[in-house]
């Protein structure tokens, strides 16, 4: 029984000892949860007033309700515009200790409850912009200030006479000079009210306006840009006489748009500044000496060194024809019924009139010519003639104001009258032609002819 007894304690006392640290765990355990729901539950509440406040802060969120459950947050109420429910689920998202956030955030549809934050923001703009006025009269002040004095400077005659090479630059460089201070002055204005990042804004504008202008105005763009490189290459200046494409006249004045000529005759002509850039420009005023050029046809069966020497002695005995270059003379070209020569001379623009220079020489040369036996032909003209016209004209003559022959033809053994047939005619020197009853003639008018009783008849005059 002893035995027994003390293998019973000894079990006994085994499983007690087994049995007791399940328990203390299990005691541990219950209590670490017990610790943790409430520490959870003290922040749930922490993190639902500390939103509470902030929501209390901020218009527009005053009626937002959190509830925080196992750091989920739940916002509940309603809402005038849509951005304030999404700016407090942002908020929310911000606190620590947030899982996750649950918005349940209404917008409010009553027209009344919606109209009360606009007229707020139009009253506190309003008040704003009062108390912004005094900034904008000196920022407008300033702006004005500067544009002005750009303007001033622009007006001046002087630099730019002295730095630009003529006018049309000059002019250019004002219109840079004035544009440039007026963006300065607005730059200014812009810092002054706190608004330089409008600027940027103002560019990208400006930028794509410029492009959709620069399109629609592709012409009126390019012909800036030729005035421009015409002004910097100069190819002619005020008052030089020039010829661009196919039109002759002096240079009035180069705009931003056209050049313009007057003619010789007192037009004016615009031609498109990028037309005069692609185009071929002959300047005649350049240099002051200037070739004067001119043809004489004589006799072919004339001496033609003797011609060429006393003509081109003519020219250079002239005093507005210059010995340097010297005037020349050579043989043209072989005409029909003449010799052309050519003479040439040069003249110095700057005093003599070129056109009342060549009238002179022309005159000149002319004289001296006919005055050493020489002849200007006319053009000679060879007719020929066929053999109806030299038997018309080998016949004895008639009387041609009346188309009677001299002698009487015997009547005619008939009564009948006879019609001569219809007869061409060739009129030469507008005399009268020769006509016989053969209706042989010269005419080249359709005649009539008169009947009579001897057969005769009479022919118009050509």
């Amino acid at each position: 029984m002893s035995i027994v007894r003390k293998l019973t304690l000894i079990f006994g006392l085994m499983a007690l000892s087994a049995g007791l640290p399940n328990t203390t765990a299990a005691q541990t355990q219950a209590q670490s949860t017990e610790t943790a729901t409430g520490m959870q539950g003290s922040s749930d509440a922490a993190i639902a007033a500390r939103l509470g406040g902030i929501f209390d802060q901020i218009d527009g969120l005053e009626s937002v309700d959190a509830t925080v459950r196992s750091g989920v947050v739940s916002l509940r109420g309603k809402v005038q515009e849509a951005r304030f429910s999404t700016r407090a689920a942002e908020l929310a998202t911000r606190v620590d200790g947030v899982v996750a956030v649950n918005n349940e955030i209404v917008e409010e549809t009553s027209v009344a409850e919606r109209l009360v934050p606009v007229f707020e923001r139009l009253e506190a703009r309003s008040f704003q912009a009062l108390s912004y006025l005094p900034l904008l009269l000196v920022a407008a002040l300033s702006w004005a200030l500067v544009a002005y004095f750009g303007v001033f400077v622009a007006s001046r005659q002087w630099p730019w006479r002295g730095i630009a090479p003529n006018s049309f630059i000059a002019d250019l460089l004002r219109q840079v000079v004035r544009i440039a201070f007026i963006v300065i002055g607005g730059v200014l204005a812009l810092d002054i009210l706190g608004a330089t990042a409008l600027l940027s804004t103002l560019l990208g504008a400006a930028g794509i306006v410029g492009l959709a202008v620069g399109f629609a105005v592709r012409d009126t763009v390019e012909n800036y840009i030729a005035s421009i490189l015409l002004s910097i290459r100069q190819p002619f200046r005020p008052q030089d006489f020039v010829r661009i494409d196919n039109f002759e006249g002096f240079v009035i004045s180069l705009t931003s748009r056209a050049t313009i000529l007057m003619e010789i005759d007192g037009n004016h002509i615009r031609i498109p500044n990028a037309t005069v850039f692609k185009s071929v420009i002959i300047n005649f005023t350049v240099n002051p000496q200037r070739r004067l050029t001119f043809e004489v046809g004589v006799d072919a069966n004339s001496d033609l060194d003797r011609a060429l020497k006393i003509g081109l002695g003519a020219v250079s005995r002239q005093d507005f024809i210059l010995s340097e270059p010297a005037a020349d003379a050579w043989i043209g070209a072989l005409g029909d019924s003449n010799v052309i020569l050519v003479f040439v001379g040069w003249v110095d623009q700057t005093a003599t009139d070129l056109l009342k220079a060549r009238s002179e020489a022309m005159r000149l040369v002319k004289r001296a010519l006919e005055t050493n036996g020489f002849s200007l032909p006319e053009p000679t003209y060879r007719l020929r003639l066929d053999d109806d016209i030299q038997t018309a004209l080998s016949l004895p003559s008639a009387d041609l104001s009346t188309g009677r022959s001299k002698k009487p033809h015997p009547r005619q053994p008939s009564r009948r009258r006879r019609r001569t047939p219809r007869s061409t005619q060739t009129c030469t020197g507008g005399s009268r032609p020769s006509v016989t009853r053969k209706g042989a003639a010269t005419c080249s008018m359709k005649t009539r002819p008169t009947n009579s009783a001897r057969g005769e008849f009479r022919h118009p005059r050509c």
